[in-house]
């Protein structure tokens, strides 16, 4: 087929470089002209695993292009994917949808002739109406344009995969036999034909999913970690409790990790634009529950500078410590509401002087806190530090030798606040480890 995905961000570049792979002709259109270049000589602006090697891929084979252009995305095929970013509105929780309806009213005018509208797009639901009433005013094929909704579930560092062999495919509809589906389905033939569950729903329920994932997933994370601050104050092991619960069929271990909490550009925002939209539809008492989950994660950055503070006996003016992690989460350089530069920050406020690293996210981190020090090497930041935190779960980082390390620090403490080194090991090796939950 040939397809166009409008947007070629995080969401969007990932889906045409697998749209790609899929077999399609594929045109990835965005406005920021740097961007493309980028995108058209192999490469992607961002880190994502495997990503670069797709997109080399494809780009040289000439069945993946990018462009500025919506003439020429729009003239390119009949199936248009939108991908644009939805970030939080500034100064309150809902949603900014300026990026999509521009992409949309742009594009609209360009459609001579029947073509799919497919939003990939995070939005409040009852976007996709607005979304339908643009493009029949605006394009000149008029009510021969269908819109389509078909949420991304992405993981950062797992978007190939999650594109290519997701758990779900979900595709949403305003009638109950549109043609669109045919296309959608066509489009995603592979995927469909490898078992994937596929779920064809109207518009409103397949906006709704990504929010709702989104807002469990968040909830679990955030249970774990009320629990973590029950387990400090009884002496208990949030790690062993968790595992207890999680041989429990209806409730499940993944997902469900205690540490520093979540981050990221999608499961804050969510929850968010969840509850702001909740509101907006009277029916904001259904997720209260949300602004705990949030508080609980918020608590989560509270909780380490207090564990910083306490592990150098009462105060952090004047102290050396090192940060081991600036991005959100590992494999990936996205620092979007980072718990660990959070932390990196407030300690920083607090008068100790703070070294970050971080194996991908340095140059993001410089962007947005340069009043942090930052240096590539792990075993160079520990130099001289009076505590290591250990705030982003990078493999390098468990896998570091705690007896070398200790021959660089001024004094062997470090809090563990992901859960993940070898508390035994570093015990072994002199240090003092607390972690989060845990005696």
């Amino acid at each position: 087929m040939k397809l166009t995905v409008i947007g070629c961000g995080y969401l969007g570049a990932t889906h045409a470089a697998c749209m790609a792979e899929l077999g399609h002709d594929v045109i990835g259109m965005d406005a920021d002209m740097d961007k493309v270049h980028v995108l058209g000589s192999g490469k992607a602006p961002f880190f994502e695993r495997d990503l670069d090697d797709l997109l080399a891929k494809h780009t040289a084979s000439g069945r993946l292009k990018f462009t500025a252009s919506y003439a020429e995305a729009a003239a390119h095929g009949d199936l248009h994917f939108i991908g644009v970013g939805t970030p939080q509105q500034a100064g309150a929780n809902a949603y900014d949808l300026t990026h999509l309806f521009s992409a949309v009213r742009q594009l609209a005018p360009r459609l001579h002739g029947p073509a799919v509208v497919a939003v990939k797009s995070t939005v409040p639901v009852g976007t996709a109406p607005r979304v339908a009433e643009i493009l029949h005013e605006y394009a000149p094929a008029g009510e021969k344009i269908e819109v389509a909704w078909n949420p991304e579930f992405l993981r950062e560092s797992f978007a190939i995969e999650d594109t290519l062999r997701p758990d779900r495919l979900v595709l949403g509809f305003n009638t109950e036999h549109s043609w669109a589906e045919a296309v959608l389905r066509k489009c995603f033939g592979k995927i469909i034909e490898a078992g994937t569950p596929t779920i064809v729903t109207d518009w409103a329920t397949a906006e709704l999913a990504k929010a709702a994932a989104n807002s469990f997933l968040a909830t679990k994370i955030s249970f774990i970690n009320a629990m973590a601050e029950v387990c400090e104050t009884a002496g208990a092991d949030v790690g062993q409790l968790a595992d207890i619960l999680g041989h429990d069929v209806r409730i499940g271990r993944r997902g469900m990790r205690p540490g520093l909490g979540f981050g990221g550009g999608c499961l804050p925002k969510d929850i968010r634009g969840f509850m702001a939209r909740a509101g907006e539809l009277g029916a904001d008492q259904a997720l209260t529950f949300l602004h705990e989950v949030d508080a609980i994660n918020n608590r989560r950055r509270e909780r380490m500078v207090d564990l910083a503070r306490e592990q150098l006996d009462g105060t952090l003016m004047g102290k050396r410590i090192t940060v081991w992690g600036a991005a959100f989460k590992p494999n990936t350089d996205d620092v979007r509401d980072s718990p660990a530069l959070a932390v990196a920050h407030k300690l920083h406020e607090l008068g100790a002087t703070v070294t970050v690293t971080d194996p991908e996210a340095l140059d993001n981190a410089r962007k947005t806190h340069s009043e942090l020090d930052y240096v590539d090497d792990p075993i160079a930041a520990v130099q001289d530090a009076d505590l290591l935190l250990h705030l982003t779960e990078w493999a390098q980082f468990s896998h570091a030798d705690p007896h070398r390390l200790a021959t660089f620090v001024t004094s062997r403490k470090v809090i563990d606040g992901r859960g993940t080194l070898d508390a035994d090991r570093w015990r072994e090796a002199g240090w003092t480890i607390r972690t989060l939950g845990r005696p």
